[in-house]
């Protein structure tokens, strides 16, 4: 190739890259892959961070799009694409670097931190390898024959490591039993379509949200409703059809952030005292000392200087 025809190459490309930045479309796919080759956790987790490293260039940058949008085109819930993007801003994976105007006020802009993302738990390798083989004669029995160099079937379809083990019993006890346990919260004179109730509990579980959450949901409308006129209190498959479990869940989800930026910084306060050697160290409890010591807000040398003990 002539290196007319490489700088001409290279500047289409370059132009082509800026276009995309401007218009926020995918730039590469090496963010893509990158992130499909690590696990996240859930399925919801992964299908939400797919679509955003979409949308990045090839350091991860340039991330433009509402919550809103990552809902219609994930088709998930708002309460699960809200709670995940928190969970990826605490945990470092997504990071927020501006925003940018739009027709309902501004977009964050956000970042996918790859280094976060490379030190995730690896997808596990498939079992069947493909590719050329190096010797057309295969060296174990039962792996497949081969044509002219070409690699048969590595195992028979009715092989036992083919064919796919479906859910334990011991599993789905499991799951039944958590979706009994929250089923069973509701107020119990207002109970109806059971099967239906439980179908609505699993999808909301599919969509990441915790069992324990749910169950927090259904207690607290239980105890909201306590002195309503019965016919007030709505049936349990039109509760669970309608998703009135999301604004206690969303309720729970503010409360617990607003309890960590408390803890934050009162703990702050507390490192204050110990740094300073405040009289107001006396009042510091053992278990105080051992979380601010936990967060690394403070060291053994200033515990000690400060006339506390671990």
């Amino acid at each position: 190739m002539s290196a007319e025809i490489t700088k001409f190459l290279y500047k289409t490309c370059t132009k082509f890259a800026r276009l995309c930045a401007f218009w926020g479309l995918p730039m590469s796919w090496r963010v893509a892959n990158t992130c499909a080759e690590r696990k996240f956790g859930s399925a919801t987790r992964k299908q939400i961070i797919m679509f955003l490293a979409d949308k990045a260039s090839d350091d991860g940058s340039g991330i433009w799009c509402s919550k809103g949008t990552i809902q219609r085109h994930t088709e998930l819930g708002e309460t699960t694409v809200k709670r995940t993007v928190r969970e990826f801003l605490k945990e470092g994976i997504l990071v927020e670097t501006g925003a940018r105007t739009c027709k309902n006020g501004f977009t964050v802009v956000y970042r996918i931190d790859l280094a976060k993302v490379d030190a995730l738990e690896p997808t596990a390798k498939p079992e069947i390898e493909t590719g050329s083989t190096v010797a057309p004669v295969q060296s174990g029995p039962g792996t497949g024959a081969t044509v002219a160099g070409v690699p048969g079937p590595p195992r028979p379809p009715n092989h036992p490591k083919t064919i796919h083990k479906p859910p334990t019993r011991m599993r789905e006890a499991a799951v039944d039993e958590k979706v009994e346990k929250i089923l069973s919260a509701y107020p119990p004179d207002r109970l109806r379509g059971k099967a239906a109730c439980f179908a609505q509990i699993e999808e909301a579980m599919k969509e990441g949200i915790a069992p324990k959450d749910l169950l927090q949901a259904v207690q607290a409308y239980a105890t909201d409703s306590a002195g309503f006129t019965r016919s007030k209190v709505c049936f349990s498959d039109n509760w669970f059809q309608s998703r009135r479990w999301q604004a206690y869940v969303e309720k729970q989800a503010e409360d617990r952030e607003k309890a960590t930026a408390l803890q934050a910084d009162h703990h702050t306060r507390l490192a204050c005292w110990i740094s300073d050697r405040s009289p107001m160290c006396k009042h510091i409890t053992g278990t105080q000392v051992t979380a601010l010591l936990a967060s690394k807000l403070v060291n053994e040398a200033q515990i000690q200087a400060a006339g506390l003990r671990s």
